[in-house]
Protein backbone atom coordinates (compact mmCIF):
# COMPACT_ATOMS: atom_id res chain seq x y z
CA UNK A 1 0.00 0.00 0.00
CA UNK A 2 1.38 3.58 -1.06
CA UNK A 3 2.82 5.24 1.92
CA UNK A 4 0.43 8.18 1.34
CA UNK A 5 -3.35 6.12 1.45
CA UNK A 6 -1.24 4.37 4.21
CA UNK A 7 -1.67 7.15 7.01
CA UNK A 8 -4.99 9.39 7.91
CA UNK A 9 -4.42 12.97 6.79
CA UNK A 10 -3.70 15.47 9.30
CA UNK A 11 -5.99 17.57 9.78
CA UNK A 12 -6.35 20.65 12.30
CA UNK A 13 -9.11 21.96 14.11
CA UNK A 14 -9.33 25.42 16.67
CA UNK A 15 -12.52 26.03 18.72
CA UNK A 16 -13.83 29.02 20.23
CA UNK A 17 -16.55 29.65 23.07
CA UNK A 18 -17.81 33.50 23.41
CA UNK A 19 -20.66 35.75 23.11
CA UNK A 20 -21.32 38.78 20.59
CA UNK A 21 -21.91 40.66 23.60
CA UNK A 22 -17.62 39.98 24.55
CA UNK A 23 -15.96 43.15 22.58
CA UNK A 24 -13.10 40.62 22.48
CA UNK A 25 -15.31 37.70 20.84
CA UNK A 26 -13.08 37.03 17.52
CA UNK A 27 -16.04 36.41 14.73
CA UNK A 28 -15.59 39.23 13.16
CA UNK A 29 -12.17 39.10 12.41
CA UNK A 30 -11.94 35.47 11.21
CA UNK A 31 -14.82 36.18 8.21
CA UNK A 32 -12.61 38.82 7.43
CA UNK A 33 -9.67 36.82 7.03
CA UNK A 34 -11.29 34.34 4.85
CA UNK A 35 -11.41 36.39 1.78
CA UNK A 36 -12.32 33.50 -0.88
CA UNK A 37 -15.29 31.82 0.10
CA UNK A 38 -17.46 29.90 -2.36
CA UNK A 39 -20.56 28.28 -0.29
CA UNK A 40 -22.13 29.14 2.72
CA UNK A 41 -24.60 27.06 4.24
CA UNK A 42 -27.53 27.51 7.03
CA UNK A 43 -29.14 25.11 8.94
CA UNK A 44 -32.15 26.22 10.78
CA UNK A 45 -34.14 23.81 12.97
CA UNK A 46 -37.86 23.79 13.77
CA UNK A 47 -38.72 25.79 10.31
CA UNK A 48 -39.61 24.77 7.10
CA UNK A 49 -39.09 28.38 5.02
CA UNK A 50 -36.78 30.75 4.99
CA UNK A 51 -37.89 33.57 7.07
CA UNK A 52 -38.46 37.07 4.70
CA UNK A 53 -35.48 39.12 6.82
CA UNK A 54 -32.73 35.99 5.85
CA UNK A 55 -34.08 35.73 2.62
CA UNK A 56 -33.79 39.11 1.58
CA UNK A 57 -30.12 39.04 2.83
CA UNK A 58 -28.97 35.73 0.90
CA UNK A 59 -30.31 37.30 -1.93
CA UNK A 60 -28.40 40.22 -2.05
CA UNK A 61 -24.93 39.32 -1.70
CA UNK A 62 -22.73 40.73 -4.27
CA UNK A 63 -22.39 39.79 -7.48
CA UNK A 64 -19.02 38.98 -8.94
CA UNK A 65 -17.42 38.84 -12.75
CA UNK A 66 -16.00 36.29 -14.59
CA UNK A 67 -13.50 37.06 -16.77
CA UNK A 68 -12.12 34.57 -19.69
CA UNK A 69 -8.18 33.99 -20.11
CA UNK A 70 -7.20 37.65 -18.51
CA UNK A 71 -3.47 38.16 -19.05
CA UNK A 72 -2.30 38.85 -15.59
CA UNK A 73 -0.29 42.01 -16.22
CA UNK A 74 -3.63 43.57 -16.89
CA UNK A 75 -3.55 43.87 -12.66
CA UNK A 76 -1.10 45.77 -13.01
CA UNK A 77 -2.78 48.77 -15.04
CA UNK A 78 -2.47 51.94 -14.20
CA UNK A 79 -6.34 52.89 -14.24
CA UNK A 80 -7.22 49.54 -12.58
CA UNK A 81 -4.88 50.45 -9.74
CA UNK A 82 -6.19 53.67 -9.18
CA UNK A 83 -9.66 53.22 -9.47
CA UNK A 84 -9.77 49.91 -7.80
CA UNK A 85 -7.15 48.46 -6.06
CA UNK A 86 -5.87 51.42 -4.24
CA UNK A 87 -9.49 52.12 -3.59
CA UNK A 88 -9.37 48.97 -1.11
CA UNK A 89 -11.97 45.89 -1.18
CA UNK A 90 -10.92 44.36 -4.79
CA UNK A 91 -11.31 40.74 -4.65
CA UNK A 92 -9.99 38.51 -7.87
CA UNK A 93 -9.03 34.55 -7.99
CA UNK A 94 -7.96 32.39 -10.83
CA UNK A 95 -10.58 30.39 -11.65
CA UNK A 96 -10.68 26.07 -12.15
CA UNK A 97 -6.85 25.99 -11.63
CA UNK A 98 -5.37 23.45 -8.96
CA UNK A 99 -3.13 24.95 -6.61
CA UNK A 100 -0.95 21.41 -6.56
CA UNK A 101 -0.41 21.47 -9.96
CA UNK A 102 -1.37 25.12 -12.28
CA UNK A 103 -0.45 28.79 -11.56
CA UNK A 104 -3.09 30.26 -9.17
CA UNK A 105 -3.45 33.64 -8.74
CA UNK A 106 -5.02 35.96 -6.11
CA UNK A 107 -5.68 39.78 -5.43
CA UNK A 108 -6.71 40.52 -1.90
CA UNK A 109 -8.73 43.64 -0.78
CA UNK A 110 -5.61 44.87 0.81
CA UNK A 111 -4.14 45.39 -2.61
CA UNK A 112 -1.79 41.88 -2.36
CA UNK A 113 -1.07 39.86 -5.23
CA UNK A 114 0.02 36.52 -4.56
CA UNK A 115 1.18 34.16 -7.33
CA UNK A 116 1.44 30.55 -6.60
CA UNK A 117 4.09 29.22 -9.31
CA UNK A 118 5.55 25.73 -10.58
CA UNK A 119 9.20 26.29 -10.77
CA UNK A 120 9.18 26.65 -14.45
CA UNK A 121 7.38 29.55 -14.16
CA UNK A 122 8.74 30.94 -11.31
CA UNK A 123 11.94 30.95 -13.04
CA UNK A 124 11.36 32.70 -16.62
CA UNK A 125 9.06 35.39 -14.26
CA UNK A 126 12.46 36.87 -12.79
CA UNK A 127 11.22 38.22 -9.81
CA UNK A 128 12.04 37.39 -6.13
CA UNK A 129 9.48 34.88 -4.50
CA UNK A 130 10.13 32.03 -1.95
CA UNK A 131 9.47 27.76 -1.78
CA UNK A 132 6.26 26.64 -1.13
CA UNK A 133 5.81 25.39 2.54
CA UNK A 134 4.10 22.64 0.97
CA UNK A 135 6.19 20.92 -1.93
CA UNK A 136 5.91 17.50 -2.02
CA UNK A 137 8.83 17.28 -3.86
CA UNK A 138 11.75 19.50 -3.45
CA UNK A 139 11.51 23.14 -4.30
CA UNK A 140 8.52 22.33 -7.20
CA UNK A 141 6.61 25.05 -6.19
CA UNK A 142 7.21 28.55 -5.26
CA UNK A 143 5.22 31.76 -3.90
CA UNK A 144 5.58 35.21 -5.06
CA UNK A 145 3.73 37.61 -3.00
CA UNK A 146 3.46 41.52 -4.04
CA UNK A 147 2.29 44.58 -1.97
CA UNK A 148 0.60 46.78 -5.06
CA UNK A 149 0.14 49.47 -2.59
CA UNK A 150 3.87 49.65 -1.60
CA UNK A 151 6.05 53.23 -3.08
CA UNK A 152 7.90 50.49 -4.86
CA UNK A 153 5.77 48.94 -7.07
CA UNK A 154 4.18 52.69 -8.26
CA UNK A 155 3.61 52.60 -11.50
CA UNK A 156 7.13 53.68 -13.55
CA UNK A 157 9.39 51.93 -10.86
CA UNK A 158 11.97 49.91 -11.34
CA UNK A 159 9.97 46.72 -9.26
CA UNK A 160 7.17 47.78 -11.12
CA UNK A 161 8.71 47.94 -14.33
CA UNK A 162 10.32 43.96 -13.57
CA UNK A 163 6.92 42.63 -12.69
CA UNK A 164 5.17 43.81 -15.68
CA UNK A 165 7.50 42.81 -17.93
CA UNK A 166 7.56 39.20 -16.47
CA UNK A 167 4.24 39.13 -16.77
CA UNK A 168 3.90 40.57 -20.33
CA UNK A 169 7.07 39.65 -21.91
CA UNK A 170 8.40 36.24 -20.39
CA UNK A 171 5.67 34.14 -18.67
CA UNK A 172 2.72 35.27 -20.35
CA UNK A 173 0.14 34.19 -17.79
CA UNK A 174 -3.26 34.00 -18.36
CA UNK A 175 -6.58 32.42 -16.47
CA UNK A 176 -9.71 32.68 -15.97
CA UNK A 177 -10.51 34.82 -13.26
CA UNK A 178 -13.28 35.62 -10.66
CA UNK A 179 -13.19 39.84 -10.10
CA UNK A 180 -15.41 40.99 -7.39
CA UNK A 181 -15.35 44.49 -5.47
CA UNK A 182 -16.91 45.54 -2.70
CA UNK A 183 -19.69 47.61 -2.15
CA UNK A 184 -20.68 47.78 -6.16
CA UNK A 185 -17.86 49.05 -7.78
CA UNK A 186 -18.70 47.41 -10.94
CA UNK A 187 -18.30 50.50 -12.53
CA UNK A 188 -14.59 50.89 -11.39
CA UNK A 189 -14.29 47.66 -13.29
CA UNK A 190 -15.39 48.13 -16.19
CA UNK A 191 -12.29 49.52 -18.10
CA UNK A 192 -10.89 46.22 -17.55
CA UNK A 193 -13.72 44.26 -18.53
CA UNK A 194 -14.52 45.71 -21.77
CA UNK A 195 -11.12 44.44 -23.02
CA UNK A 196 -12.17 41.04 -22.56
CA UNK A 197 -14.88 38.02 -22.62
CA UNK A 198 -16.90 38.48 -19.14
CA UNK A 199 -19.63 37.95 -17.41
CA UNK A 200 -21.93 38.76 -14.49
CA UNK A 201 -23.08 36.29 -11.98
CA UNK A 202 -25.66 36.44 -8.62
CA UNK A 203 -24.64 33.79 -5.86
CA UNK A 204 -27.18 30.86 -6.61
CA UNK A 205 -29.68 30.19 -3.08
CA UNK A 206 -30.61 26.57 -3.01
CA UNK A 207 -33.06 25.27 0.07
CA UNK A 208 -33.94 21.54 1.12
CA UNK A 209 -36.54 20.70 3.82
CA UNK A 210 -35.00 17.63 6.01
CA UNK A 211 -37.62 15.85 8.08
CA UNK A 212 -37.50 13.76 11.12
CA UNK A 213 -33.71 14.59 11.26
CA UNK A 214 -31.32 13.45 14.01
CA UNK A 215 -29.78 15.98 15.95
CA UNK A 216 -27.38 15.74 18.79
CA UNK A 217 -27.17 17.27 22.37
CA UNK A 218 -25.38 20.13 21.90
CA UNK A 219 -24.32 20.43 25.14
CA UNK A 220 -22.28 17.30 25.27
CA UNK A 221 -21.40 16.59 22.03
CA UNK A 222 -17.34 17.01 21.16
CA UNK A 223 -16.20 19.44 18.59
CA UNK A 224 -15.36 16.75 15.87
CA UNK A 225 -18.63 14.69 16.23
CA UNK A 226 -20.85 17.34 15.64
CA UNK A 227 -18.72 18.40 12.56
CA UNK A 228 -19.36 15.28 11.07
CA UNK A 229 -22.37 15.20 11.57
CA UNK A 230 -23.32 18.49 10.34
CA UNK A 231 -21.32 17.85 7.50
CA UNK A 232 -23.32 14.81 6.30
CA UNK A 233 -26.25 16.78 7.17
CA UNK A 234 -24.80 19.07 4.58
CA UNK A 235 -23.83 16.50 2.13
CA UNK A 236 -27.57 15.19 2.50
CA UNK A 237 -25.69 11.39 3.65
CA UNK A 238 -28.08 9.60 6.12
CA UNK A 239 -26.68 9.02 9.61
CA UNK A 240 -29.46 6.83 10.44
CA UNK A 241 -27.55 3.92 9.75
CA UNK A 242 -26.67 0.82 11.29
CA UNK A 243 -22.68 0.32 12.56
CA UNK A 244 -22.91 -2.68 9.86
CA UNK A 245 -23.52 -0.99 7.45
CA UNK A 246 -21.46 -1.34 4.03
CA UNK A 247 -22.36 1.84 2.49
CA UNK A 248 -22.29 4.27 5.45
CA UNK A 249 -21.05 3.68 9.41
CA UNK A 250 -22.28 7.58 9.72
CA UNK A 251 -24.66 7.64 12.99
CA UNK A 252 -25.50 11.01 15.18
CA UNK A 253 -23.90 11.17 18.32
CA UNK A 254 -25.49 10.20 21.05
CA UNK A 255 -27.47 11.57 23.01
CA UNK A 256 -29.88 12.57 20.42
CA UNK A 257 -33.52 14.41 19.93
CA UNK A 258 -35.60 14.59 16.50
CA UNK A 259 -36.46 17.49 14.90
CA UNK A 260 -39.74 17.21 13.28
CA UNK A 261 -38.69 19.76 10.43
CA UNK A 262 -35.27 21.48 10.00
CA UNK A 263 -34.24 24.02 6.65
CA UNK A 264 -30.84 23.81 4.99
CA UNK A 265 -30.20 26.81 3.09
CA UNK A 266 -27.54 26.92 0.28
CA UNK A 267 -25.40 29.92 -1.39
CA UNK A 268 -22.48 28.88 -3.72
CA UNK A 269 -20.67 31.60 -5.81
CA UNK A 270 -17.37 34.28 -4.90
CA UNK A 271 -19.26 35.06 -1.57
CA UNK A 272 -17.64 38.38 0.30
CA UNK A 273 -16.87 38.65 3.73
CA UNK A 274 -18.63 41.60 3.99
CA UNK A 275 -21.91 39.92 2.92
CA UNK A 276 -21.54 36.88 5.20
CA UNK A 277 -21.15 39.25 8.27
CA UNK A 278 -24.39 40.61 7.77
CA UNK A 279 -25.97 37.45 7.00
CA UNK A 280 -24.71 36.44 10.79
CA UNK A 281 -26.33 39.34 12.24
CA UNK A 282 -29.50 38.93 10.28
CA UNK A 283 -29.36 35.02 11.75
CA UNK A 284 -28.64 37.10 15.38
CA UNK A 285 -31.79 38.79 14.97
CA UNK A 286 -33.85 35.87 13.98
CA UNK A 287 -32.64 33.84 17.24
CA UNK A 288 -34.38 36.98 18.97
CA UNK A 289 -37.88 35.63 17.98
CA UNK A 290 -39.09 32.71 20.39
CA UNK A 291 -39.55 29.46 18.78
CA UNK A 292 -38.85 25.81 19.39
CA UNK A 293 -34.99 25.58 19.00
CA UNK A 294 -32.79 28.17 20.13
CA UNK A 295 -29.77 27.72 17.98
CA UNK A 296 -28.50 27.73 14.15
CA UNK A 297 -25.44 26.92 12.65
CA UNK A 298 -23.53 28.18 9.68
CA UNK A 299 -20.39 26.60 7.74
CA UNK A 300 -18.64 28.97 5.42
CA UNK A 301 -15.99 27.35 2.90
CA UNK A 302 -13.15 28.48 1.20
CA UNK A 303 -11.85 28.22 -2.52
CA UNK A 304 -10.20 24.55 -2.18
CA UNK A 305 -7.50 25.74 -5.11
CA UNK A 306 -7.06 29.35 -3.60
CA UNK A 307 -3.24 30.12 -3.07
CA UNK A 308 -3.83 31.53 0.61
CA UNK A 309 -6.24 31.05 3.49
CA UNK A 310 -6.57 32.93 6.67
CA UNK A 311 -5.39 36.26 6.08
CA UNK A 312 -2.44 35.70 3.77
CA UNK A 313 -1.53 32.45 4.81
CA UNK A 314 -0.57 30.19 2.07
CA UNK A 315 -2.79 27.53 1.51
CA UNK A 316 -1.91 24.35 -0.44
CA UNK A 317 -3.62 21.14 -1.35
CA UNK A 318 -2.46 17.29 -1.73
CA UNK A 319 -5.57 15.26 -0.52
CA UNK A 320 -8.31 17.60 0.87
CA UNK A 321 -8.17 21.46 0.34
CA UNK A 322 -10.33 21.97 3.17
CA UNK A 323 -10.55 25.67 4.81
CA UNK A 324 -13.70 26.47 6.77
CA UNK A 325 -15.18 27.69 9.48
CA UNK A 326 -18.33 26.48 11.55
CA UNK A 327 -20.09 28.88 13.42
CA UNK A 328 -22.73 27.27 16.16
CA UNK A 329 -25.34 30.36 17.32
CA UNK A 330 -27.48 30.92 20.49
CA UNK A 331 -30.28 32.55 21.20
CA UNK A 332 -28.75 34.10 24.25
CA UNK A 333 -26.03 35.63 21.63
CA UNK A 334 -23.09 33.09 23.27
CA UNK A 335 -21.49 30.92 19.96
CA UNK A 336 -19.37 28.25 19.11
CA UNK A 337 -16.78 28.67 16.63
CA UNK A 338 -14.88 25.79 14.83
CA UNK A 339 -12.01 26.45 11.98
CA UNK A 340 -10.85 23.82 10.06
CA UNK A 341 -8.03 22.96 8.02
CA UNK A 342 -7.02 19.74 5.84
CA UNK A 343 -3.48 18.19 5.71
CA UNK A 344 -1.31 21.21 3.46
CA UNK A 345 -2.33 24.12 5.28
CA UNK A 346 -1.25 26.36 8.35
CA UNK A 347 -3.31 26.62 11.55
CA UNK A 348 -5.77 28.96 11.56
CA UNK A 349 -4.95 32.15 13.61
Amino acid sequence: MSVDLDQTPRSLLVCDQSSFLDEKNRVSSQVEQLHFNYKVSVLLPECSSTPSHLDSVLNSFSSFYLIRKLPIYELLDKHFLETSVYQGSVYGLSYRTRIDEDNCVALTPDGRLFLSLDKDSFQVLGVEGKPSRFNHRTNSRFVVSIDLTDSSMAPGGRSYQRLLTGLRSRLHLKTDFLLSHHPGGGASLQPLLSRYDWSEHRPEVSSHTLTHLSSPDLQSCDPHSFLEWLGAVDANISCENLSSSFLSSLVCPEPKTTLSRSLRVTICGMLLPQDVHRLIQEIRCYLEQPRLESWVSMTVHGFVDSPISWGVHEHGVLRGGENFYSLLLFHDHTYRLHLATGAHDTCPP
